[in-house]
């Protein structure tokens, strides 16, 4: 990359070269395959995680009923605008 001193702006630039991604079609194929691998694995938890988010939520739901029959009704809460 060249500057221009007096005018601050660039004169010319070069790209940097990119490297290649992969030496052969051996490699590259070898690369989709352990993608492939890798994205049914993440299907395959996420598969799981819905079977057991109904029950997590249940959990969840009966947790907040717990602790709002624990926690005393105090009536309505007051509002900024109520303050004023």
């Amino acid at each position: 990359m060249k500057i221009d001193a007096a005018t601050r702006s660039i004169i010319a630039h070069t790209a940097p070269v990119k490297p290649k991604t992969f030496n052969d079609m051996e490699e590259a194929a070898r690369a989709m395959k352990e993608q492939d691998s890798r994205r049914d694995s993440i299907f395959r938890q996420s598969m799981e995680a819905q079977k057991h988010a109904a029950e997590l939520l249940e959990k969840k739901f009966q947790e907040a009923v717990k602790k709002a029959k624990e926690t005393p009704d105090t009536g309505k809460p007051i509002r900024d605008f109520d303050l004023d």
